[in-house]
């Protein structure tokens, strides 16, 4: 029955909108003749302004004529031409009057069209816009009503068989949700997050995501007043309002409250709390000839909880994103200050170094041939350290000038992630050991081991290439960003050497501490007196006490 409300929905909707579609069309074509109407306006007004223009040219004719009145008034047999202008005068005036007064009738006639044009369409539109939600509300009370009676059908077939069917299904979801109220929500419920995404556009964020969310809100209010919302069998319609107020109050008490503690990943739990409150709303309601929440209402209030989440899950996309410009940001400037500081101290060891060979060749021509071969090996010695800081300098400057250039790592930490766990990443430090003692530093028990170190032309994408290669081994599923992978050494080792890529590898990883620290218990089982001189030693190496921090404090 849910699926026949869906498609009365749907139509209703298209109806909808293909209603809307001839309003504007209409409207339209409404704008167009008022437009029309102005230009001959506006043609009207030119006329006007000719006839104006021509009334100033008769004036000066006028003018001109009166100058020469008195030498034509000694031609008795003439008409009088005074007479004859004033006559012309007048004329050019009443018509002018005739047209302007034509012109502002026509105009005052326009703008009364367009005023009523404008009612019309206006009343129109609100009077489809009733119609349109007069057709939601049968659709909704129409497909209540079919459900109702095939309920009533159905029970009219299988009778008490049915009824106790429904009934058993009913109390077994109360006891439902009267064990989660009880017991609370556990993993059971939790739901991915990236399932909600699954049907959003690429470039879909929370900004879209929160004005869906916005009209979901009105649409669910616009439910209560149509009173969509609750289903009540009092026939007084005072004390049925009455009923069914009540249980949409406790019901969107409950499920506000639930909504209040919304995040980007436990829409399952929060799922489910709306469905126990629904239930037990519903059951409680009994006791009011059976006032309930509709179910079209809940569901509303569910997609209104989806698009909640959807919402927090791209803000925290979007704010994680940021967070890794920035770290890249930092790790650049990092980089960049590394190879300045290499650049600087290559130069200085250089000047150095040419300095000691001037000295140890001065010395080889003033040695004695036993001496010059001491002085000679020294000489060597200090050319070949030259040479090296030579090439160390032209690669930081090298490094320094290519963005892209760095070395992607291969690196696993048995004591904290397990075996056959990897991290792929990308540094662009000149000293890329530097980066992996930062990620064992303070995050982990213990030191990672480096497996592989590949220096790269474009460090970046090569780290991309492999992300991809290994994207179904990636250990969180949830989050892509996580650079860490569940899989065999021997497969990254076999995918690289396939693409061309050769490097020195270490394929068992030492993890020195974490072999000692297991070691050192298994010892400590049976020796209370190495266990007593460790905890000696821990004392010394930290011996700041509990109590003392609290003291301090």
């Amino acid at each position: 029955m849910e699926i026949l409300l869906i498609i009365v929905l749907f139509f209703l909707m298209i109806y909808a909108f293909r209603k809307s579609g001839q309003l504007k069309k209409e409207l339209l074509q409404k704008d167009k003749k008022i437009a029309i109407l102005h230009e001959e306006n506006n043609h009207l007004k030119t006329d006007l302004s000719n006839l104006q223009a021509d009334r100033i040219t008769l004036s000066k004719k006028i003018t001109e004529l009166l100058q020469h009145n008195d030498a034509l008034r000694k031609y008795q047999d003439i008409i009088d031409v005074k007479v004859e202008c004033e006559y012309l005068l007048k004329k050019a005036e009443k018509d002018s009057l005739k047209v302007r007064a034509k012109a502002e009738l026509e105009l005052s006639d326009a703008q009364d069209q367009a005023r009523d044009i404008r009612k019309n369409v206006r009343e129109l539109t609100e009077k489809k816009s009733k119609e349109i939600e007069l057709l939601y509300e049968n659709a909704v009370n129409e497909a209540q009503r079919i459900v109702d009676n095939a309920e009533v059908r159905a029970e009219s077939i299988g009778g008490d068989a049915y009824r106790s069917l429904r009934e058993a299904d009913q109390i077994a979801d109360r006891i439902k949700a009267m064990k989660n109220v009880i017991k609370g929500y556990g993993n059971e419920y939790l739901i991915p997050t990236y399932t909600l995404l699954d049907e959003l556009a690429e470039d879909f964020g929370h900004k879209e995501a929160g004005e869906n969310l916005k009209k979901l809100r009105q649409n669910n209010k616009l439910m209560i007043v149509s009173r969509q919302a609750g289903i009540c069998d009092y026939m007084d319609e005072s004390r049925r309002n009455t009923a069914i107020d009540f249980v949409i109050d406790a019901y969107n008490g409950k499920v506000d409250s639930i909504l209040s503690s919304v995040k980007k990943d436990n829409f399952g739990i929060l799922k489910q709390k709306m469905d126990d409150a629904f239930q037990l709303v519903n059951f409680n309601g009994q006791a009011f000839r059976n006032a309930r929440i509709s179910e079209v209402y809940h569901s509303a209030r569910v997609e209104e909880l989806k698009w909640a989440v959807v919402a927090q899950e791209l803000k925290w996309q979007e704010q994680e994103e940021q967070r890794q410009i920035r770290e890249q940001i930092r790790e650049e400037e990092r980089a960049r200050k590394e190879y300045e500081k290499a650049m600087k101290e290559a130069e200085k060891e250089e000047q150095t170094l040419k300095r000691l060979i001037e000295k140890a060749e001065s010395q080889v021509e003033r040695a004695n041939e036993e001496q010059k071969i001491l002085f000679q090996q020294k000489l060597e010695e200090l050319q070949q350290k030259l040479i090296l800081a030579e090439e160390k300098n032209q690669r930081a400057i090298s490094m320094a000038q290519q963005t892209r250039t760095g070395n992607v790592y291969i690196i696993s930490n048995i004591g904290s992630f397990g075996e056959d766990v990897y991290k792929i990443g990308m540094t662009r430090r000149l000293e890329p050991l530097d980066r992996v003692r930062e990620l064992g530093d303070a995050s982990v028990p213990f030191e990672f081991d480096v497996h592989a170190m590949i220096y790269s032309e474009d460090a970046p994408a090569l780290e991309k290439q492999l992300h991809r290669k290994f994207l179904k081994n990636q250990l969180n599923k949830i989050n892509p960003r996580k650079e860490f992978f569940k899989l065999n050494i021997h497969d990254i080792r076999n995918h690289l050497n396939s693409v061309g890529i050769e490097c020195k590898w270490t394929l068992t990883a030492e993890a020195k501490q974490y072999r000692e620290t297991l070691k050192l218990e298994e010892e400590m089982k049976t020796n209370k007196q190495l266990e007593s001189e460790w905890e000696q030693y821990q004392e010394v190496a930290d011996p700041v006490t509990y109590e003392e921090v609290m003291s301090e404090e």
